[in-house]
């Protein structure tokens, strides 16, 4: 009980967010991918089986975490677009600066583009030409977070930045003179040749991976914020914490990398591309040329796409992928440590979830692009802390961006710009009428992406899914209770006539704040 005339005890707030993390990929799903970190915080805690993140890709995700808001209200409606300062500070963590917490970002944050048409700064400490404009002793504030620690980029097509480029991961990476030996040593390949796209056993120490970094920097705040309130300072920390993977490339470093076999991982039984029974768009965002410059054309052909793979070459990249979550696992399992060793744990709110997912196999696809298959859109999001029920699951749809709503209501603050986000709070805690019916995505993609501009919607109810694209009218809706790898596209099946008219006026019921006009992409999506 709280001290008489004491207000009660505002919890710290700990996101931990993987990035490219499909929700099915966690021990306790019945994937064979080794995550008993996970697995334990889904027992200690409360997980949602039906969430899906609003966007596909990482900035309109993330963007949508920190506001509360739809990707086409805060803009951000893909890649390459920065994220207005002004809209990001009413974000949740702006507004729980602003109630009395102490706010922190580690890791890989990418509310502003890294890239730059014609390598422009832009004046974001995230875009790589801006990036010396931010010298070793800045920490903040960035996008309402009191203090920062930043990586810039996290995915190694790019090695880290030497001096003065670079953020603070880059800057430790480089800062003991051995950043060249380092690059070298990612660039072997230990083990078994492997021929899956993309994907390399690299022979970097566990010890100066960005995991470890982000692991290692956690860890050190934790303590900060526990010898804080040992000394009397009750400031609460409200902390995201962002690892770049499992994102590709897939390059997880030994031994992470061969912790599980190729021959024993598990592989999508529908994994074969069937594009005569899809959408027109999908074969459009495979098969045509993206625009852009030739650069970022290149980019996008190298390194957004992976053509068909053998199942020995799945097999390979499932394996390296399943290593890349399991580093993450490890550094969870160090946090969960530290919170409990720094008497942090009973009044800490932990959130373990990712941007979005990854296809992995599905339907003969890798990465992510404009079709969305569970794999990608749906994603894991655990919970775990005071007054959170242990062991249940919340098979409810909810977004991601339910999550600004939610941590305002933990904090007791209302989060100012989070008009589209609804806490999660009554359904973890089983509140009558808390129930919810669906949970909305949505992607604008102008044709430098994928050589295809696309307006595309989507609904996920419990059972069911449905794409519009709203410039054709073309869409796909997929039966998931009895279709749940979704090999059959009701969109024009009578028998389907009357769930394709509720799905769709569920769409067309979005708040009507999609904004007028959108900012010109500073780089390429």
């Amino acid at each position: 009980m709280s001290p008489v005339g004491r207000a009660p005890r505002r919890p710290n707030i700990l996101m931990v967010m993987s990035d490219q993390h499909r929700g099915d990929a966690y021990g306790f799903e019945g994937r064979r991918v080794h995550t008993p970190h996970l697995d334990q915080m889904a027992r200690a805690g409360t997980r949602f089986s039906a969430c899906i993140t609003p966007n596909v890709a990482c900035m309109p995700a993330r963007c949508s975490v920190l506001t509360g808001l739809l990707p086409l209200t805060h803009g951000v409606h893909d890649n390459g677009i920065d994220l207005d300062e002004g809209l990001a500070q009413q974000g949740f963590a702006g507004s729980l600066s602003r109630a009395g917490y102490r706010s922190h970002f580690i890791g890989k944050a990418h509310f502003s583009s890294n890239h730059s048409y014609g390598d422009r700064p832009t004046g974001r400490c995230e875009n790589i030409p801006s990036a010396p404009q931010f010298g070793p002793g800045w920490q903040g504030p960035y996008m309402g977070f009191d203090r920062v620690e930043l990586m810039q980029l996290g995915h190694n097509y790019w090695l880290p930045d030497p001096a003065p480029g670079g953020l603070h991961y880059e800057r430790w990476y480089h800062g003991d003179g051995l950043g060249e030996l380092k690059n070298a040593l990612y660039s072997q390949h230990v083990g078994a040749p492997v021929q899956g796209a993309q994907t390399h056993s690299s022979a970097l120490p566990v010890a100066w991976h960005n995991s470890t970094w982000v692991g290692d920097r956690t860890v050190e705040m934790l303590r900060e914020q526990g010898r804080r309130e040992r000394g009397g300072d009750d400031t609460p920390l409200c902390a995201w914490v962002s690892f770049a993977d499992p994102h590709h490339p897939f390059d997880a470093p030994v031994p992470w990398s061969l912790l599980h076999r190729p021959d024993e991982v598990d592989l999508p039984p529908h994994r074969q591309r069937d594009l005569e029974r899809r959408p027109w768009w999908h074969r459009a965002a495979l098969e045509n040329t993206p625009g852009g410059t030739p650069a970022t054309r290149k980019i996008r052909q190298e390194y957004s796409r992976i053509g068909p793979q053998t199942d020995e070459q799945f097999r390979q990249i499932v394996a390296n992928y399943y290593g890349m979550i399991s580093l993450i696992d490890h550094q969870l399992g160090r946090l969960q440590n530290t919170l409990r060793e720094e008497g942090l744990l009973e009044h800490t709110l932990v959130v373990f979830t990712s941007d979005h997912g990854e296809w992995l196999g599905d339907h003969g696809l890798v990465l992510k692009g404009p079709m969305f298959y569970e794999g990608l859109m749906r994603v894991g999001l655990l919970v775990q802390g005071p007054g959170v029920p242990a062991g249940r699951v919340v098979a409810d749809p909810v977004s991601t961006l339910d999550l600004a709503a939610t941590f305002g209501d933990y904090a007791g603050t209302p989060v100012a710009s989070a008009a589209h986000s609804r806490s999660l709070r009554p359904l973890i805690e089983d509140r009558p009428g808390a129930d919810r019916d669906h949970a909305l995505n949505e992607w604008r993609l102008g044709p430098s992406r994928c050589g295809v501009a696309l307006d595309l919607r989507a609904v996920r109810t419990r059972d069911a899914k449905l794409t519009l694209e709203l410039d054709s009218g073309a869409g796909e809706l997929y039966d998931l209770v009895n279709d749940p790898y979704e090999c059959e596209n009701r969109f024009d099946d009578p028998a389907y006539r009357g769930l394709r008219q509720a799905l769709t006026d569920r769409i067309m019921a979005r708040p009507p704040d999609v904004r007028a006009s959108f900012c010109e992409p500073v780089g390429p999506a």
